[in-house]
């Protein structure tokens, strides 16, 4: 298997600056490489591959976020796959910034918590778009997310106890 990060470097597909579909605002978008889920449907099949986009170190993701001046959305392909690179750079983020950081993934919020390292990622962030896309639930009604059984989470909220989603 690849080595998708370290500590030192995110496997980057695309960044998109100025988007307003990955969280509420004008954001920064970082896409990362690797997905094993593979939804059926998926809007992004050309990040399931790990091997994908380029490795670039976390130091320069952090330049580029201070330069746009937005709040950060970290969303691939999986950031949860492999959380290292990006737990450098929420750290970075949230000692440097008053950003606030989004990050989708697939995997539901309570088996992340669940998982050390995943974990550290979850309480860097203020909101977690969680769950699979399932196409069968699939709705453009929705803000941020692709299907009904998805989760848009306040994490502060949610770790003090019962998980809170945000009303979009």
């Amino acid at each position: 298997m690849t080595e998708l990060s370290t500590n030192n470097t995110i496997r980057i597909l695309d960044i998109k600056y100025g988007t307003s579909v990955d969280g509420i605002g004008l954001r920064t978008s970082l896409y990362c490489a690797g997905c094993q889920n593979h939804c059926l449907g998926c809007h992004n099949p050309q990040s399931w591959d790990e091997k994908g986009g380029e490795p670039i170190r976390v130091e320069d993701l952090f330049k580029d976020i201070v330069d746009a001046d937005m709040n950060v959305t970290f969303t691939g392909g999986d950031p949860m796959l492999h959380p290292e690179g990006f737990i450098e750079l929420a750290l970075m983020i949230k000692n440097n910034t008053d950003k606030n950081i989004w990050c989708y993934t697939g995997y539901n919020f309570e088996d992340l918590l669940q998982h050390p390292v995943r974990r550290k990622l979850v309480e860097l962030c203020d909101v977690i778009v969680d769950g699979r896309f399932v196409e069968s639930e699939r709705d453009l009604s929705l803000h941020f997310r692709g299907s009904r059984n998805q989760r848009v989470i306040d994490v502060p909220k949610s770790l003090q106890g019962e998980i809170c989603c945000l009303e979009c």
